[in-house]
Order: structure tokens, then sequence, then C-alpha cells
């Protein structure tokens, strides 16, 4: 068998990304402006609906002010946090099988983390690292203000579970009080509305998966209060860098007022952007907090605009090349995660296996052999309790057992659309091969 170069996960650009990105750099506006505005009110549209190339032009008041495009899906969470209020003195509960961009946006705030270990090898039914509900309910206390839940590798978590688990303990929530600020104001309110511990979606993984939630197809997005996602490089869709931020409706609370927080939060505080300034006599602007700099720049949006135009046929192929891992996996005997189910669709993000009766080092060895056929592949996660710099707030592996056990034996096979169908059988036969030996 000739030998191939198989990345793990290059970005899928076409002539019709790179066209646009051209057009915006001749254009002269190459900061947050118009295509950035577009992206938004789109990706609003398909979050919604489904529909990725819906014409939002026609409805520009009903698609705007829906989502907030910044620069990574990091600061769309640590946003979520502080739109919410959550800061010192408050405990946010986070998965302890996730990326450290889930819990850091925590420590960012001055909040503290409550690791929660995960179901013993992941969901019953998608075999996903899904949090242990069971422990997500003792771990909340009068201290606690939100529950950040990942769709790992672009699987839905179990929604209705967590809502139900939350109500539960929906005596002990304290809303925060405001301190005076526009800011403090919003948060208070917030949480008075919202009335209990608030749930952030992490959805770095899962742009355009689904869940029966209540018995209703709703979209990742439309769910969780909050929903951070990531447009990085890795992602199924890019804009190089970059991320957004969405919310579900507040009642009493207009949608244009959590948004212009948003902008605020993620330019300075400056309380006009670019954009706005370029009106007739409109120069002047004002500072109201003195906040962040994550605004997405229109280069990065013209990424997206074209991703987006492509993004169902994307996933598409994702769907082919995850049926010929299954079969493979399914032959050999292999653990791998289920990416569709009747009651779920996930985003096909990552495809993660665990190797049945190998130890960390049988797995770092065929990890290796692999990459010598020219496959690269990764690990996703090393838990996060495992990392220096979580283990300095006293956090240790040996208290998050069904944790540890998912990670030792995890390989994550290279999983994007650049695949050719010799490519994925090339990975299959090599995979096979590794196995046997």
């Amino acid at each position: 068998m000739e030998k191939k170069d198989i990345s793990f996960s290059p970005p899928d650009i076409s002539k019709a990304e790179i066209e646009e990105v051209i057009n915006t750099l001749k254009s002269g506006w190459i900061t947050t402006g118009p295509r950035t505005k577009l992206l938004e009110r789109r990706l609003a549209a398909y979050i919604e609906t489904g529909n990725a190339n819906m014409n939002t032009e026609d409805s520009i008041e009903h698609w705007s002010n829906r989502v907030v495009c910044l620069n990574s899906a990091t600061a769309a969470e640590e946003l979520n946090l502080r739109i919410l209020g959550i800061g010192p003195g408050d405990e946010v509960i986070v998965p302890a099988y996730t990326y450290t961009a889930s819990a850091s946006a925590v420590i960012h705030c001055g909040a503290t983390i409550k690791f929660v270990d995960i179901q013993k090898d992941g969901d019953p039914i998608t075999h996903a690292p899904e949090m242990d509900y069971e422990k997500l309910e003792t771990a909340i206390t009068e201290k606690t203000k939100a529950v950040v839940v990942v769709d790992f590798g672009g699987i839905v978590c179990d929604y209705d579970k967590i809502f139900e688990t939350i109500e539960k303990k929906k005596k002990l929530f304290r809303p925060v009080k405001s301190d005076g600020t526009y800011l403090g104001d919003l948060s208070s309110k917030i949480q008075r509305v919202i009335g209990r511990v608030a749930v952030i979606a992490d959805c770095a993984h899962s742009l355009g998966a689904s869940r029966f939630f209540r018995n209703e197809k709703r979209y990742c997005g439309t769910i969780a209060d909050f929903t951070s996602f990531s447009f990085h490089a890795v992602k199924n869709f890019t804009t190089a860098e970059g991320g957004a931020a969405t919310w579900l409706p507040v009642t009493g609370i207009d949608n244009t007022e959590i948004y212009k927080m948003y902008q605020l939060l993620s330019l300075h505080g400056q309380n006009k952007d670019a954009f706005a300034k370029t009106k007739a006599g409109a120069w002047e602007y004002d500072i109201v907090g003195p906040w962040y700099k994550c605004n997405m720049t229109d280069i990065m949006a013209a990424i997206g605009l074209k991703q987006l135009d492509r993004y169902l046929n994307l996933l598409k192929r994702r769907a082919q090349i995850i049926e010929k891992y299954d079969n493979i996996c399914d032959i050999l005997g292999i653990n791998h995660m289920v990416h569709h189910t009747d009651y779920m669709d996930s985003s096909k993000h990552l495809y993660p296996i665990r190797i049945p009766g190998i130890d960390v080092g049988q797995r770092n060895e065929m990890i290796k052999k692999l990459a010598e056929a020219g496959i690269a592949t990764n690990v996703h996660y090393k838990p996060l309790p495992m990392m220096t710099a979580y283990k300095v707030f006293g956090w240790n592996i040996a208290d998050f057992p069904n944790t540890y056990d998912y990670y030792h034996n995890l390989i994550t096979l290279p999983l994007h659309t650049l695949l050719s169908d010799d490519d994925v059988d090339y990975v299959c036969a090599n995979l096979n091969t590794v196995i046997e030996r």
C-alpha cells in the first residue's frame, strides 16, 4: 500500500472564500462592518431554521440583534458569563471532560469552577462523554449561578435532563443584586427573570446540530439560555479564528438591549462601533465601561459567509466519512460515538474511538504507528484536572474516575471534508493493521 499523508483537520477553503476575502480587502472595509452584520443575521436564521441559505435581507429587522460574532468562542463564553453577571463568589459547574476554554472563561470572570465527572463510558446511546447528571444535581449550591454544558464532538447533550435537574434545585438560586451600573442592572434583571441556575451551552463543536427538546426539534443555539460557537480553523465551519454568542429571548428585555451589551463588552465599552461612526456627523462616542476588544472583522466574516453557503454539503460529506468509520469500528470491536439517532443529529465534528483493553502507553504507541503510516490523529481531550493550570486549584484526576477511564484509551481519527474516499479507506486499513499488531 502506497504511503499517504493524511492531515488531521485542515480547513476546507474554496475559491469562493478566497474571492470574497479579496472583495472585502478591495472594499476598504476590513474591520467590523457590513459583512459581519450580514453573517450575524444569516447565522441567526440558520440556527433557528436549519436553512443555511436563507435571504435574511428581506427581513433585516427580524434577524438582527440575535447573534453576535466575535474573535473566538472563548470570548463568546466569557461575555455570556459577564452578561449573566457571574463573578467573584459565584460557582459555575463544568464537566471535567472538556477543552480548557470551557473552564478558563469562568476563571477570567473571577468565579469558582466546580468540575463534575462524566457518566461511565459516556451517554448510554451516543457514547459521548456527557456529564453525570446525578453528580450535577449534588454539585448545585446557593452559590451556583451557571452550568456549562459541552456538546462534545457535535453530539447534543440531553438538555431535557439538564433543565429537569436544575429545576429541582431552583429554590437554592439567589439572583445577583445590581451594582448600579448599566451592566449590573442588565445582569440582575436577566438572573431574576431566569430564576434558576443558567444553562450555558459550549457549542464549539456543534453548529448545525439538532435534538428533540421538550418534544420539538431544536438546533443548537435555541436550547440553552446562552450559547457559544467556535469558528476556529479546525472546526466544520471556519472564519480562520472567530466565534459567536447567542441567547434565548429574556422576558421583559428587548434583544436589542442584550445585543448592545455584547457590542459594548467587545469594543472597549465604546458605544459606537466604526461602522456606526461612518454616518455623517456621527464621530462622537462615549466609553461606558473599561471593557474588552474581541470583535470579529469583515475579513473573517467574508470567509464565514461563503462557508455558510457550502455548509450543508460539508455536513453531508462528513456523514459519508463517518459511515465508513462506523463500519470498520464495528468490525474491529472498537467503541465509537453515535452521531445520529431518532432524536438527535450531530454536526459530526470529531470521530473519537476507544480501544478496549489498552492502557495509555499502548494508546500512545498506536498513535505513533499511525503517524508512521502518514496518518495524523489526536486525543480529545486530556482531562482538565490533569492539567497544571487546574491542578494548582486543587483538582485531582483521581476524583474523576469516569473521565480518566474515557480518556486513557481514546484516539481521535481525522475527520474533514478534504478526505477522499481513498484517504478514508487508507485510514481504515491502517487502523485495522495497528489493531491486529
